[in-house]
């Protein structure tokens, strides 16, 4: 593969071949990319819910319990 890309031109190695990559696979990054992005927006939603779940229930217990034990 050396041998290969030893023979041509600077431009070719640096630009041409990345963005034929970039046409052949842009797709596919961009599916990937787009996966990852959203899982990362449900995961901060989920961690945003469930914070705010424990902060309702602990602020309901500590009012309950000065109202005394059933």
């Amino acid at each position: 593969m050396r041998e290969i890309f030893a023979g041509l031109p600077w431009w070719v190695k640096w630009v041409a071949v990345p963005v034929i990559a970039l046409v052949v696979f842009g797709g596919l990054i961009a599916s990937v990319v787009g996966f990852v992005v959203g899982l990362l927006f449900k995961l901060l939603i989920f961690v945003a819910l469930v914070g705010g779940l424990v902060y309702v229930v602990r602020k309901f217990t500590a009012g309950s319990s000065s109202r005394g034990d059933w």
